[in-house]
């Protein structure tokens, strides 16, 4: 469950704060008694092996292989913004 803060004291106390969210506390800032704001630990994901990496260009590789000039640039930074 999260901590509730003061605005003030968030930024009276912002360095302790971030080192306590950093060892996983996390905080909901009010101000004028409404939530504004969540201080919340930093999720780290797990780096791929350079095999798994490979597996997926080459995954990749087969969606977008086909007639040349069929790769299209933007679907393909569309398709990775979803």
């Amino acid at each position: 469950m999260a901590q509730i803060i003061g605005a003030v004291e968030a930024k009276s106390s912002f360095a302790q704060i971030v080192d306590k969210a950093a060892h996983g506390a996390d905080y909901t800032v009010i101000t004028h008694e409404k939530p504004t704001a969540k201080i919340i630990p930093f999720e780290k994901k797990p780096e791929m092996t350079w095999k798994e990496a490979v597996k997926q260009l080459k995954e990749f590789r087969k969606l977008y292989r086909g007639e040349p000039g069929s790769f299209n640039i933007r679907e393909a930074i569309e398709d990775g913004r979803r």
